[in-house]
């Protein structure tokens, strides 16, 4: 663990389920899921000034290392969904972010999110500190 003190919250984004992300039975189809966590992720990283284009000019990038996802319940089309984003820990090279998707006060699922930093071209790199530091907005306990 990095010694900068965390001092964020979690990041809100709303989503409406359209109709194409529905699977055959009328369902969020569960790969539209990993979509809505990327949507929360980037759209957090917006919300404090750590957009991908931005990382990207500076020449570092966010590459997922790891997801895992657990599905609670179904939602469909017309719901309203929340994405909660929020960073739950980082490290040398990686940070790991929480996830929910809620519909109301239903969870429909969560995920565990690891994420590295790379260059541009690919390579693994420590992330330097003021993305560390950007990132505390985002950073729970």
């Amino acid at each position: 663990m990095l010694d900068h003190a965390p001092m964020g919250s979690t990041h809100l984004t709303p989503h409406v389920v359209r109709f194409h992300e529905l699977d055959p039975y009328d369902h969020v189809n569960h790969a539209a899921y990993v979509t809505f966590f990327e949507i929360g992720r980037t759209d957090a990283l917006e919300a404090i000034d750590l957009g991908l284009g931005s990382l990207k000019e500076s020449g570092y990038q966010f590459v997922v290392t790891k997801l895992e996802v657990r599905f609670r319940g179904a939602a469909t089309f017309g719901d309203v969904l929340t994405i909660s984003t929020a960073v739950s820990a980082t490290s040398r090279a990686t940070t790991t972010w929480t996830q929910q998707i809620t519909a109301g006060d239903r969870l429909i699922a969560s995920a565990e999110v690891t994420v590295a930093v790379t260059d541009t071209t690919g390579k693994p790199v420590r992330p330097p500190e003021w993305i560390l530091e950007g990132l505390d907005p985002l950073t729970v306990n």
